[in-house]
C-alpha cells in the first residue's frame, strides 16, 4: 500500500471571502472619501456637514484596515500570473503594502490633525473620540500639511492600481483581477502545460 507524500497545499486560486469583502468594501469607502475630501476644499457652504462624513468614515476605515492586515497575515494569497515578471511581483508587492501604510496613516493624522487643533473628533452625535496629541497650533499646521499631503498620495495611487487592475482584467486576462472577485479564475496559457501535468 503506497502512502501519499506530505506536499505543500497550492496557493488558492482567490483571495479568502473576508479579503474580497474588505476590499471592495474599502475601496467604495475610500473613493467616497475622495469626493468627500475634494468637496470640504472646494465649499464652505457643505463643509460642516460634510466633515461629519468625514470623520466617522475615517475611523471606519482605519479599524477595517487593521481587520484587513490581520486577516491577510493569516491566509495565503493566489500567485502572481507566471506572465508577471519578478521585477513587476515586487512592485505590485510594495504598493500594495503601500497602500495598507497609506490607510492606516490617513485617519490617524486627521485624528492627530483635530486633537492638536482643539476641535472635538465626532463618530456620532454625543460620541466623540478622545484625543491623541495635546493642542499645538504647530503640530495642528503640520498635521494638516501632511493629511493633505497623503490624501493627494493616496489619490494618485488609487488610479494607478485601478488602471493595473482593469489591465489585466481586459486586455491581459490573466486572472490576475478575478482572484478578488466572485468570478471564474482563468488559467493563463502559459500554465496550462504544469496544470495539467499535476492532475
Amino acid at each position: 500500500m503506497s502512502r501519499k507524500k506530505n506536499t505543500p497545499s497550492a496557493p488558492p486560486m482567490h483571495f479568502n471571502i473576508t479579503a474580497r469583502i474588505l476590499h471592495w468594501l474599502m475601496a467604495a469607502m475610500i473613493l467616497a472619501m475622495i469626493f468627500i475630501g475634494l468637496g470640504m476644499m472646494t465649499s464652505l457652504t457643505w463643509r460642516p456637514w460634510l466633515l461629519n462624513l468625514h470623520v466617522p468614515l475615517g475611523i471606519a476605515i482605519l479599524l477595517l484596515v487593521i481587520i484587513r492586515f490581520i486577516n491577510r497575515l493569516s491566509f495565503s494569497v493566489p500567485k502572481m500570473p507566471a506572465s508577471i515578471s519578478k521585477f513587476q511581483s515586487k512592485a505590485a508587492g510594495t504598493l500594495h503594502w503601500l497602500l495598507y501604510g497609506m490607510m492606516l496613516a490617513l485617519p490617524l493624522t486627521g485624528w492627530a490633525q483635530l486633537s492638536a487643533g482643539g476641535f472635538p473628533v465626532k463618530l456620532f452625535p454625543g460620541v466623540n473620540l478622545p484625543p491623541i496629541l495635546p493642542q499645538s497650533p504647530f503640530l495642528f499646521a503640520l498635521l494638516h500639511d501632511a493629511h493633505r499631503v497623503m490624501a493627494w498620495l493616496l489619490f494618485f495611487m488609487v488610479v494607478g492600481h485601478l488602471s493595473a487592475a482593469l489591465l489585466h482584467a481586459w486586455v491581459y486576462r490573466d486572472g490576475l483581477f478575478s482572484s478578488i472577485t466572485w468570478g471564474r479564475k482563468m488559467i493563463n496559457k502559459s500554465e496550462e502545460p504544469s496544470a495539467r501535468a499535476a492532475e
